[in-house]
């Protein structure tokens, strides 16, 4: 059997990175809500 997870750092990038979050409406309030937070990482 072979493992389902198998991570790409751009794969993991081109679809949770900070550029594509700020892209979207729904991907600013995300970043917006963490900076909120206080998150030391807003996205991948």
């Amino acid at each position: 059997m072979s493992f389902t997870y198998k991570p790409k750092k751009r794969k993991r990038a081109k679809s949770h990175g900070f550029l594509v979050r700020s892209r979207t409406k729904g991907g600013k309030k995300v970043l917006k809500r963490r900076l909120q937070k206080g998150r030391k990482k807003l996205s991948v």
